[in-house]
């Protein structure tokens, strides 16, 4: 059945007006990200199809354009559009992390990697530039890895902390779940893989 055939209060649009967005299911947020299903199913049982076969929003979020490309009535646009929306949320997260908690405990700092690095496909290394206080001066991708490696020069390293005039730094090398080999966020196994060690720089 079309949702346009639901009762007014039953329909995802409707209902997260009335109510806001929190009261709505997963599939319901789908189904007005995606704005129209395909034939046999409308946006709501689309919305279903998608957690039932990637079996969570995580997982939805990190599929690639070949796994998107595979359903049946989505494609390019579709994935284009969610990689947006991702991109606005994880940098609006990581304004609102950066500007509110400084750099001082492991959490904080994981906290701000996930959501800056938890899509990435790729194996990277990027370091966090802090002032005196530990607040979070900037962050930036220095490297990007190859298949095999990731290479990291330290002059370059210096340079852009001499630019932040940073007072310290935390490093944090990221490698992607499928270079893993195992099925978790890339960042949580790098990060029991890899120490991240903070740095003053001489003045």
């Amino acid at each position: 059945m079309s949702i346009a055939d639901w009762p007014v209060d039953e329909r995802p649009r409707e209902r997260l007006l009335r109510h806001g967005a929190a009261a709505l299911s997963e599939a319901e947020l789908l189904a007005i990200f995606l704005r129209t299903g395909v034939a046999g199913k409308n946006a709501v049982d689309l919305g279903r199809e998608l957690l039932t076969r990637f079996g969570s929003l995580h997982r939805l979020f990190a599929a690639t354009l070949d796994e998107i490309s595979a359903l049946r009535g989505l494609g390019p646009a579709t994935y284009v559009q969610l990689q947006a929306v991702i991109e606005m949320v994880r940098r609006s997260l990581s304004e609102e992390i950066g500007e509110r908690d400084a750099m001082t405990s492991p959490r904080a700092v994981r906290e701000f990697l996930r959501l800056s690095l938890g899509s990435r496909p790729h194996e990277v290394f990027v370091a966090l530039f802090l002032d005196a206080q530990n607040r979070l001066l900037g962050s930036e991708e220095l490297f990007r890895g190859t298949l095999t490696q990731t290479s990291v020069y330290p002059r370059e390293v210096v340079k852009t902390a001499l630019r932040y005039n940073a007072a310290g730094i935390i490093f944090a090398h990221f490698v992607p779940r499928h270079k893993m080999g195992v099925m978790c966020p890339g960042f949580l196994c790098a990060r029991r893989k890899h120490t991240r060690r903070r740095a003053r720089i001489a003045a």
